[in-house]
């Protein structure tokens, strides 16, 4: 007697920057044959389009009417997720400084966030409906975007070791002292959590995982855990 495929398992991993949620995220999915959506580059992307577009990221208004504009398109394959706007490769560009600085402003503005909220659901649905599921990381995917996702993670870290990491992938003229790049994400928390729509938040039902003592590997097997946990009691 053949044995039933384990259902789709969704698994949202939150958290505020440096905390390592791309680099579990990816190895989670990539072990367990999930795939993986990084909610962030699409905040990135949109922002991208807007700057290379002339829309002025300090006008709420006009970010909200050029919110429907652009096309973006995630790859969910861990290996090599991707991210295309208008059909343009924007891997690179999303993670320049300035999309850096203006991500939290134009994310904040609530129609941006239904429509990439929208995307998000409905790449999820189709992984739960034509693979084992998927991994998505992001701020509020626990609490708004899929609130009923099997298993909610939400990973946490020190400042200062949040600033140690990322000024670590941070290179040439982008790169900031330590200083500076922790200065920079406690501005980026407050502002992911104070915003009105959808912000930066743990979900009740999350594990939270304080990453500042563990290694990147500990993180991976402690969630890869709880997901077999969780689908072996589905058996």
């Amino acid at each position: 007697m053949e044995t039933a495929a384990p259902a789709a398992v969704i698994v949202a991993i939150d958290g505020p920057s440096g905390t390592g949620k791309s680099s579990t995220s990816k190895a989670v999915a990539a072990k367990l044959g999930l795939r993986y959506l990084d909610t962030g580059a699409q905040y990135r992307a949109i922002t991208w389009w807007m700057i290379s577009n002339g829309v002025d990221t300090d006008d709420p208004h006009a970010i909200a009417v050029a919110a429907g504009k652009p096309s973006i398109v995630s790859g969910t394959d861990p290996a090599a997720p991707t991210i295309t706007v208008d059909g343009l490769d924007a891997a690179g560009p999303v993670r320049t400084h300035e999309v850096t600085s203006k991500v939290s402003a134009v994310s904040a503005v609530p129609e941006v966030r239904t429509l990439i909220t929208e995307l998000q659901r409905s790449i999820a649905e189709q992984a739960a409906a034509e693979a084992d599921g998927i991994v998505v990381e992001g701020r509020d995917i626990g609490t708004t975007v899929l609130p009923d996702a099997d298993i909610k993670i939400f990973l946490t870290a020190s400042a200062e070791a949040r600033a140690a990491r990322r000024s670590g992938e941070l290179r040439g003229k982008d790169a900031a002292d330590l200083a500076a790049t922790k200065a920079a994400l406690i501005k980026r928390d407050a502002a992911d959590s104070g915003r009105k729509t959808s912000p930066l938040a743990k979900a009740g039902d999350a594990v939270e995982v304080d990453t500042t003592e563990l290694t990147l590997e500990q993180v991976i097997e402690c969630i890869v855990t709880l997901v077999e946990e969780k689908r072996a009691g589905r058996k």
